[in-house]
């Protein structure tokens, strides 16, 4: 795949609070040879459970920090890859090259490379709106899912909030990140802000971030909204997996009227956890989240 990227050097990523995981790259990864895509890989890789961490936009693994220590206090091995225009993956240039299908066969083909089985799917944001219409596809790998602020999209808007933050992303060609994780995220330090804006030198490394809500499938010809609808089917029917569902209320995005209906959507998923001061980013505080879940499951005391 002949396709233009820039590289965030290595050095963005030194000393970032709170994240001393070390990368892990794949370049020749099917289909898309040439680019490379980061992925955190920490923990036992003979665990009988993988946590699969997906982030949403304009994030990275680095938002999974809090939640990664508890995944592995219970012996499980960690996944958190980097979308491809985001975090330590390469980052296509041409805005064009961002389509949902270019996502989605990315991380299935990352599923198969690794070869991870008995799956925790970890997902917000685009986590889910990619990661939720994956699992019909391989559902033999997936058997629990962790579910925050997402939804899954079938050709209509989330909602006014999500349309209000599409024309300002649109407004914002170069995004200030660090800027809009602290106005977000309360009680956000300059250091962790900063470190969300490392992968993102300027604004020409930024066009996953420019290009992301614009995929968001908002009326019913756009690309992804046949596997979504697909998936919607499969969470309300055929799901047989555990399921914790955690929302964050203060997320003006993807708060609770979108969640509500995407916790009716899992077939048996039970009541959800509110983070009262959480809001879209409510992996900030993830590690309550993260142990509620297992004691939910019984994983953790």
């Amino acid at each position: 795949m002949a396709v233009e990227f820039s590289r965030t050097p290595d050095d963005r990523f030194a000393d970032l609070p709170g994240f001393s995981y070390s990368p892990h790259y794949i370049d020749n990864l099917q289909g898309y040879e040439g680019l490379r895509v980061h992925y955190l890989d920490e923990g036992p890789k003979t665990a009988d459970r993988t946590f699969l961490c997906l982030h949403g936009q304009p994030t990275w693994s680095y938002l999974y920090r809090k939640m990664i220590p508890v995944f592995l206090e219970s012996g499980a091995r960690v996944i958190a890859p980097d979308w491809l225009g985001f975090g330590r993956s390469d980052k296509p240039k041409d805005e064009a090259a961002y389509t949902y299908n270019f996502h989605r066969e990315m991380m299935i083909n990352l599923i198969i490379r690794l070869d991870l089985k008995n799956i925790t799917l970890v997902c917000q944001d685009w986590g889910g709106l990619l990661g939720l219409p994956i699992v019909p596809d391989m559902p033999e790998r997936f058997s629990r899912l962790i579910v925050m602020n997402t939804a899954i999209a079938t050709g209509t808007s989330p909602g006014e909030g999500f349309d209000n933050w599409k024309t300002f992303n649109r407004s914002q060609p170069d995004l200030p990140i660090a800027a809009l994780m602290q106005r977000s995220t309360p009680g956000l330090s300059d250091e962790e802000a900063a470190a969300y804006a490392a992968p993102f030198p300027d604004a020409t490394y930024k066009a996953g971030v420019r290009r992301f809500p614009e995929l968001v499938m908002v009326s019913p010809e756009m690309e992804g909204v046949d596997v979504s609808k697909r998936a919607v089917r499969f969470w309300s029917e055929r799901w047989e997996g555990e399921s914790f569902m955690a929302i964050g209320l203060q997320d003006p995005v993807l708060g609770p009227p979108v969640m509500q209906e995407l916790q009716k959507t899992i077939r048996n998923c039970p009541k959800p956890m509110d983070i009262p001061e959480g809001g879209h980013f409510v992996q900030e505080q993830g590690e309550e989240i993260a142990r509620a879940a297992l004691k939910h499951w019984g994983d953790l005391a």
